[in-house]
């Protein structure tokens, strides 16, 4: 991404409701599907450490680690998180065969300097038998904006379609739901009036606004842990099992 879009996230992951919901989504949606295992997870693409520390807080144990290309965020998610984070590139990952129990990859597939299909390959490869892949993408081709350039997006995808991808990389998907779903108006709005500013969508909110926003995303991850799949939304994510 852009050096300012790493800074940007930096300043604001902690606190921001999109933030927040998807780390509390995909860890809530890992917990439910992953076995107490003895090798590490990781977080594949770490950004600035957001997700990573809080995996650390949530006391996994073997203590996760991460990987991240760029190497000033990876710095700042190793002083963030304590934990240790390599730098390199989720299509060649630094990890032996079956090292990892569990993966995070959350909005990395998209990126113009990856690759789908081998990293997805790579996943396969550094996953044990059994182990637990959570992706998280963004939806829909046409929503594509500046904040897509702005952080290197290459790709939008369509339900349907990452759950084929993922299938034929070797792994049994085991939840695909769509969310963000009840912003999703607005998140257009916003998308399309950003192809005229070039405004990034990495920004603290005012207060009442990101309370608000925070729990309608709340309830929405409430409707997904009741087994609801929604039907669409800004981003898709996906449980699946290395068969």
């Amino acid at each position: 991404m852009e050096r300012r879009e790493y800074e940007l996230m930096a300043a604001v992951e902690d606190r921001l409701w999109w933030y927040r919901g998807l780390r509390a989504l995909a860890g809530e949606l890992f917990a439910r599907h992953a076995a107490g295992r003895p090798a590490p997870v990781l977080d594949a693409g770490c950004g600035t450490g957001g997700l990573l520390a809080k995996l650390v807080a949530y006391g996994l144990r073997p203590a996760p680690v991460g990987l991240e290309y760029d190497p000033t965020a990876a710095g700042i998610a190793a002083a963030k998180s304590g934990r240790p984070v390599a730098v390199g590139s989720v299509n060649e990952m630094p990890f032996a065969d079956q090292a990892l129990s569990g993966m995070f990859s959350l909005d990395v597939l998209c990126h113009r300097m990856v690759n789908p299909g081998r990293a997805l390959a790579e996943a396969h490869r550094c996953l044990e038998s059994g182990g637990i892949l959570v992706l998280n993408l963004p939806a829909y081709r046409w929503l594509a904006s500046a904040h897509d350039a702005r952080v290197h997006n290459a790709r939008r995808f369509g339900r349907r379609e990452a759950v084929a991808m993922v299938e034929s990389a070797g792994f049994r998907v085991r939840r695909a739901t769509h969310w963000n779903s009840f912003l999703f108006p607005l998140m257009v709005l916003r998308r399309l009036l950003s192809r005229q500013d070039g405004a990034s969508d990495v920004r603290p909110f005012p207060a009442p606004l990101d309370a608000l926003f925070g729990a309608i995303v709340a309830f929405e991850r409430r409707l997904i842990g009741w087994g609801l799949d929604l039907p669409f939304g800004g981003s898709i994510m996906l449980v699946a099992e290395k068969r």
